[in-house]
């Protein structure tokens, strides 16, 4: 059994919000099929660091549930990103999942899943470009705290925990230190993150900063081919 990760799938099926308008994203579904497909196996599991579907309701994104419930791997655990407006309650997914026959799908939401010897911990983060702001502070404090909770629960079944986000929490000269301490008072030693896309690369964190290594996956940045890391 390996662990794949791939952020900011974005995909499509059910709306019509194509991304093949943005440079390097032709195609990009048939790409990402293709390499998931010849990289990841039925007993595989692959974390989807958000911004998977456009679609703005459940029911708007079931074609892009369906897809990629029909791809290889035994689990697809996907955590929110900043576009998946179809994320609602835990319980309400769930549901819907288990209505629609998608019994593959996982949600990473206050929790963890086991792999091995390890603790699949995540949540989407936030950009904390304006920390004076009411708004921004009370939003990062509770991401800040769903990754507590996150990498806590991991911890506790005895499991070595290791950290997804969707916003960087480390973008050029830019630190969510709020994130960052999370991350810190555990024993994180790696951390993939997406959100990050086209020109913007060049200013994302690959490497290691104070004792944790950083690696951005988003679709785009890997070329849609999901990485293996475990």
């Amino acid at each position: 059994m390996s662990l794949f990760v791939i952020g900011d799938t974005h995909l499509s099926f059910g709306v019509q919000k194509p991304m093949d308008i943005f440079a390097g994203w032709e195609n990009h579904w048939q790409l990402l099929e293709a390499a998931w497909r010849e990289r990841v196996s039925p007993e595989d599991t692959i974390v989807l660091a958000g911004d998977t579907s456009w679609g703005i309701s459940l029911d708007e994104a079931l074609p892009d549930f369906r897809w990629l419930d029909a791809l290889p791997g035994r689990e697809k655990i996907i955590l929110k990103g900043n576009h998946d407006y179809w994320w609602t309650t835990m319980a309400k997914m769930q549901a819907f999942f288990a209505a629609h026959g998608l019994t593959t799908l996982r949600i990473l939401h206050n929790n963890h899943y086991a792999c091995g010897e390890y603790g699949i911990c995540g949540t989407r983060g936030w950009v904390n470009m304006e920390p004076d702001e009411p708004a921004n502070a009370k939003v990062n404090a509770r991401e800040a705290q769903r990754l507590e909770v996150s990498l806590s629960s991991a911890e506790k079944a005895g499991l070595r925990p290791i950290a997804f986000l969707h916003y960087p929490p480390i973008y050029g000269a830019s630190c969510n230190f709020e994130i960052l301490e999370v991350l810190w008072r555990h024993p994180v030693t790696d951390c993939w993150y997406g959100h990050v896309h086209g020109a913007a690369h060049s200013h994302a964190i690959n490497g290691e900063r104070d004792g944790i290594r950083y690696h951005l996956i988003a679709g785009d940045y890997v070329q849609f081919i999901p990485q293996q890391i475990l």
